[in-house]
């Protein structure tokens, strides 16, 4: 495996990546997304299958300095509230199951905007200006980094590593850190990377670039593993070699791969005969788990009853 990016690593950040190495090509890792409490999807996968996901992902939306409480729809504070205390739950989680937890931030604004101003389409917040020294921009990017750090070093505490994913999707034009190009994510996740790296010692996280666009990447040394989203039309059957090719081509090296979310559950006869060297998959929340709009009940059945797949 490769040394994790970060050289003060925790010894647990260093087993987890080295166990993702270990895993990558011979057997999967399960995974489900999750943003509220009660982690209903977890319970719908052991329900259908007598199964639980070894990795369980979070959010930490909800933990966002930036929610305009006054200029936002139900929806948005209905997700807001259901989000808040994840933290708490993934720490009793991943202590209870010794399970992988995973998190992402779907980080409202830090300037401006109205209901989800995570979307660009919210907010005319310029991330271009996050990369001015001494802007206004810049501090409220630093500030709402204290905010969040305050809630990831609860982990550090608990000796309990994370695969910590910011600025996914950097690709996409939806979201404000993705909508000023390639350039401009690439170099935010360099910032936040050095200031909790540098400043905050967040030795417990195991850093997750999740863009397939070479022009993106930010560099061998500052990503442990490299990993896109995919959501396919529901019914389609993949082992998601298409994508593992495609995002091999943004580094040289071979950094581990996963897949950092997905629509559709991998066929697991397809990928049985291939063995594409993922690590892990994370199935997304709520309706693309429960339900049967976008995986039946048999998918998760076969997926979960397959002894290539590892499960908690």
């Amino acid at each position: 495996m490769m040394e994790p990016v970060n050289k003060n690593a925790t010894k647990e950040a260093r087993e987890l990546l080295e166990f993702l190495y270990d895993t990558a090509g011979k057997k999967l890792i399960s995974g489900q997304h999750t943003q509220t409490i009660p982690m209903e999807e977890a319970d719908y996968i052991y329900e259908v299958t007598g199964k639980r996901p070894k990795l369980q992902g979070f959010e930490l939306l909800g933990y966002s300095p930036n929610v305009n409480r006054l200029d936002a729809t139900e929806e948005c504070l209905t997700e807001v509230d259901e989000n808040l205390g994840t933290v708490e739950t993934a720490i009793k989680w991943a202590k209870e199951t010794n399970g992988i937890v995973s998190y992402c931030f779907h980080w409202f604004s830090p300037i401006g905007g109205r209901d989800k101003s995570f979307y660009a389409i919210n907010t005319d917040f310029d991330a271009r200006k996050v990369l001015e020294e001494g802007s206004e921009e810049e501090k409220k990017f630093y500030s709402d980094l204290d905010v969040i750090a305050k809630e990831l070093l609860k982990f550090k505490e608990e000796n309990i590593p994370i695969l910590w994913r910011p600025f996914h999707e950097a690709d996409g034009k939806w979201f404000w850190w993705g909508a000023k190009g390639d350039e401009t994510g690439k170099q935010l996740y360099i910032k936040m990377f050095r200031y909790y790296t540098e400043v905050y010692h967040m030795d417990h996280l195991i850093w997750v670039w999740n863009s397939p666009v070479p022009e993106g990447y930010p560099g061998d040394e500052y990503v442990d593993v490299i990993s896109v989203d995919v959501y396919l039309e529901p019914g389609t059957k993949t082992d998601y070699a298409k994508e593992y090719e495609n995002l091999r081509k943004i580094t040289k090296t071979d950094k581990v791969a996963a897949l950092g979310e997905v629509g559709i559950l991998p066929d697991m006869d397809l990928w049985e005969k291939s063995k594409v060297p993922w690590a892990y998959f994370m199935t997304w929340s709520k309706e693309f788990c429960i339900g049967e709009k976008h995986n039946k009940k048999e998918d998760f059945q076969k997926t979960y009853q397959s002894e290539n797949l590892i499960t908690l």
